[in-house]
């Protein structure tokens, strides 16, 4: 019997999938615009990730904890990660989710500063565990969880004024590059200027959250690459392991050096670095290296915004590349209109915070055709709506 997360999950049964696609027990197929939430950026059962797991696992699985061993797997993995990133991100530290890539990073970065305030932002998502859990910001997800972490502040999102709380006693601000839970809100250049000169002038580590908004999901590998600047601390997840769970914390050497002593071990984990995970990992980086400008993720996006953005109960349409957050008129149209193109064979998924909304976040690979599909579907389910109402 397992655990339920909501009264009432969607309760798909899935017994397969390819490409684009979700394939029920009974044969019916979904197109799925959600990827697992960004997950799937290479698409569902890729040949060439199922050939490294099956070649890895022919030669071990899991040998240590992480750290102990040198696996060559694990370093081909690290080196090709950070061949895809500025030459200041040189030091990779992979664990086992996003949410523990957070946990870590808020770690080091008090660690490293021997400081301990940490500020955050309004609207911000960075996991479930405690210390993630922390430095989110919707107070009715986290109220029955408390005490949090002492000593975490929340800046206003956007608002250049308010950098002016990073002082020399902060340790870390962290920040989603482009905010998912919030409905996919996009910062201004100006704003992440700023907060990058703020926190280089008091010796603050900026942590950027890529866990969703990474891996190309925006038109470039990194999200950061759009406002011309660079983290201290880079965390990514999700598609990182091309379907495998993964998370990894990026920064220099001469940061990530300090959890190596006083304490040693200053972070440790059982399974991050699974040989396995990392061999999926590094399959995947070399295929979305070698297919990239195939992807054509901003013109993809264009697109489904062409399609969607200017029907009349859509709100307000917020995007960058496949990173799409879609308002409407109430939570309730929401729910209808999720369920109603599940029921036509597309997949959709809401936000924990903006109930009014839901996202769009496609495979990277997946064909003009299919999108087109795909919104026609959406548009025949809020005309359906529609006219019901009336």
């Amino acid at each position: 019997m397992l655990a339920s997360t909501t009264k009432h999950p969607i309760n798909l049964n899935i017994e397969s999938a390819e490409g684009s696609y979700l394939i029920d027990v009974e044969g019916k197929k979904y197109l799925d615009f959600t990827a697992g939430i960004a997950v799937n950026a290479l698409g569902h059962t890729n040949p060439e990730i199922e050939n490294a797991i099956t070649n890895q696992l022919s030669k071990h699985s899991h040998v240590m904890v992480y750290g102990e061993y040198r696996q060559n797997v694990v370093y081909n993995f690290a080196n090709q990660l950070t061949s895809m990133l500025p030459s200041f991100l040189n030091t990779v530290y992979p664990l086992n989710s996003g949410t523990e890539a957070i946990e870590a990073a808020l770690k080091i970065a008090k660690r490293h500063t021997k400081r301990n305030q940490i500020l955050s932002f309004t609207g911000a998502y960075h996991g479930n565990t405690h210390g993630s859990m922390s430095v989110s910001h919707n107070e009715k997800k986290k109220s029955s969880f408390r005490p949090l972490l002492p000593n975490v502040s929340f800046l206003e999102w956007n608002d250049i004024d308010d950098l002016k709380k990073i002082t020399e006693k902060t340790a870390c601000v962290i920040l989603e590059t482009i905010q998912g839970d919030a409905g996919v809100r996009v910062p201004s250049q100006a704003f992440m200027k700023m907060l990058r000169e703020k926190c280089t002038e008091t010796g603050t580590l900026l942590i950027l959250d890529e866990i969703q908004c990474g891996y190309g999901r925006t038109g470039k590998f990194s999200a950061f690459e759009h406002f011309g600047i660079v983290p201290d601390i880079l965390c990514l997840g999700k598609a990182l392991g091309a379907g495998l769970p993964i998370g990894a914390v990026v920064s220099n050497h001469s940061i990530m050096d300090c959890i190596t002593s006083e304490p040693e071990l200053g972070h440790i984990t059982t399974f991050g670095g699974n040989p396995i995970v990392c061999a999926a990992a590094l399959a995947g980086l070399k295929k979305y290296q070698r297919l990239e400008n195939q992807f054509n993720i901003e013109e993809k996006g264009r697109l489904i915004e062409d399609l969607l953005a200017k029907y009349p109960l859509v709100k307000d349409f917020r995007r960058k590349g496949l990173m799409i957050g879609i308002d409407l008129p109430s939570a309730i149209l929401v729910a209808e209109t999720i369920e109603q193109c599940r029921k036509n064979g597309l997949l959709l998924f809401w936000f924990l915070s903006v109930p009014h909304g839901f996202r769009i976040s496609p495979p990277l690979s997946i064909s003009k055709i299919e999108l087109e599909a795909g919104c026609n579907i959406i548009l025949s389910a809020l005309n359906e709506l529609s006219n019901s109402s009336n």
